[in-house]
């Protein structure tokens, strides 16, 4: 149980930090982070960003090398975890988390950053996935991709962790955009 984990907000920020995270699996319990990433915006314009690649301790499957392009050799260059943790959430601070389906991020980041670091991960979060369903109940999906794709939205390069914030905030921008009138 995650006690300290920050709270779903209800409002549309326009401060907040698009965080996302590459795993060489899907389950919080076993897997590792193998790429974090996460872009800072003000007044919802890109100011800053961070992100590496860590070192797993276990090779990535085939799967995840097609899926994310990471190939061992790459990851086997990255970080250590606990200083890429570090820095990580140095870069972070008490900002509001955004991403896409971001309760997978945030899982596997608090348990990690409580691990590594030995405090929780409080930072409250949106769920552009959240949004987009709510939004547009009649898309065929919801994937960021296909929700970016209707918005014209270059996804070239998704399944990246720095490519996949960019996505998102796209997205997010757009889908205020859409919800005030403004039709792609």
């Amino acid at each position: 149980m995650r006690v300290y984990k920050g709270k779903h907000i209800n409002f549309l920020p326009d401060d907040y930090t698009v965080v996302d995270i590459e795993t060489n699996g899907m389950d919080v319990n076993c897997c590792e982070i193998i790429e974090t990433s996460a872009v800072r915006f003000r007044a919802n314009e890109r100011t800053a960003a961070f992100s590496c690649l860590i070192k797993p301790k276990s090779k990535i499957s085939p799967f995840v090398t097609r899926l994310t392009g990471i190939t061992d050799a790459m990851a086997q260059g990255g970080r250590e975890l606990l200083p890429a943790l570090t820095d990580f959430t140095d870069f972070l601070g008490d900002d509001i988390i955004m991403g896409y389906n971001v309760n997978f991020d945030i899982n596997f980041l608090y348990d990690n950053i409580l691990s590594e670091l030995g405090f929780p991960l409080k930072n409250d979060y949106f769920d552009v996935l959240r949004m987009a369903r709510r939004t547009m109940p009649a898309l065929v999906n919801h994937k960021q991709t296909t929700v970016a794709e209707f918005f014209g939205i270059d996804t070239d390069g998704a399944h990246r962790a720095e490519k996949d914030c960019l996505i998102c905030a796209d997205v997010y921008i757009k889908l205020r955009k859409y919800l005030s009138g403004i039709r792609p």
